[in-house]
């Protein structure tokens, strides 16, 4: 027989809930007058106005005009960072190159410059580690050529107080104004890289302008007569079939140095200064010290040619002097002896 179930003992162990009590509209409203009596008065309005705003976004991460989130937006940033800290870029056009072939041409790249490394490390200068600051990467050139842009034109000015709303990292969107091509100002504007960003692009970036990396790394990734190519006695995994395959497809088109555009030309007579940008300073202070030296001397000439007719005249009159001096005391003597 199953057992029966009583209610009213669960229904005494349940919690009892109590009614709300019935309050009078005159007493709620008493109670509500003197809660609102005991609230603190607002700032006044200039005050307000006077404080600063509660910032909306991370301190790190300021608003800007694309999403940061996309990568095209990170690219961009990453590539002005490049483009600011690299004082020597190389640009060069790929064709199809294989991951193994880039493999193959950074190792030999990588090996040439810890051999200019020892080189300068023999002579005392420890101030450059080539090997690990030389980098060999592909680029997108729609986005590089952005960002290039916005390294060339965009003023940041960030000397200005912070308090005028105005955000000036390189993907705001005063920065996306400053530069873009909507305007026929902006359109009309040049930096010189124009005829060599188009194709697919890779940059061989450098920390320092060193004629001496140059000069190596051109003689691996473009050879030439002024800079020729490593023999296979000493070098004989540079002539190995994927990386020559691999340098191929290579092509150097131009460099930027300093912030100026260089050619094919021109980026190879960077590489053939002597010394450095040492050498070349050595070299402008000869010339202007010879031309100096040419100038003084020019100037110098007519009061030397002054100076030495007025002494050879002085002589002259001088030996006249003593002449006349001596021929009147042989005509005092004689008279004297008559």
């Amino acid at each position: 027989m199953r057992p029966r179930l009583r209610f009213q003992h669960l229904a005494a162990l349940s919690p009892r809930i109590k009614p709300p009590q019935y309050v009078c509209f005159q007493c709620r409203h008493a109670s509500l007058a003197t809660t609102a009596s005991a609230v603190v008065p607002s700032r006044p309005i200039d005050q307000i106005a006077s404080s600063s705003s509660i910032s909306r976004y991370p301190p790190t991460q300021p608003p800007s005009y694309k999403r940061p989130e996309f990568r095209k937006s990170q690219l961009h940033r990453q590539y002005q960072s490049l483009l600011r800290s690299s004082p020597l870029i190389v640009i060069f056009q790929h064709n199809n190159i294989r991951a193994t072939e880039w493999a193959g041409i950074r190792r030999e790249l990588n090996a040439a410059m810890r051999k200019v490394d020892d080189e300068l490390a023999k002579t005392g200068d420890y101030g450059y580690i080539g090997s690990r600051g030389v980098r060999l990467q592909v680029v997108q050139t729609g986005i590089f050529a952005s960002a290039l842009r916005v390294v060339e034109f965009w003023d940041p000015n960030f000397g200005m107080e912070a308090s005028d709303q105005i955000f000036r990292h390189g993907l705001s969107r005063e920065a996306w104004v400053a530069t873009g091509k909507r305007t026929k100002k902006n359109s009309e504007r040049k930096h010189g890289f124009e005829p060599l960003l188009s194709g697919p692009l890779a940059v061989l970036t450098f920390p320092s302008v060193t004629t001496q990396h140059l000069k190596a790394a051109l003689s691996i990734l473009s050879p030439n007569s002024q800079f020729p190519a490593p023999k296979r006695g000493t070098n004989p995994g540079y002539h190995e079939k994927l990386v020559q395959d691999g340098l191929q497809k290579l092509m150097l088109l131009g460099a930027r140095v300093e912030g100026k555009a260089f050619d094919m030309e021109g980026a190879r007579w960077v590489g053939t200064i002597e010394g450095g940008l040492d050498g070349l300073r050595a070299q402008l202070v000869t010339i202007l010290s010879r031309v100096g030296a040419t100038i003084t001397s020019t100037l110098d000439a007519a009061s030397r040619s002054l100076w030495l007719t007025v002494e050879g005249r002085r002589g002259m009159l001088e030996e006249e002097a003593k002449g006349s001096r001596s021929s009147g005391a042989e005509e005092a003597k004689e008279a004297s002896g008559t």
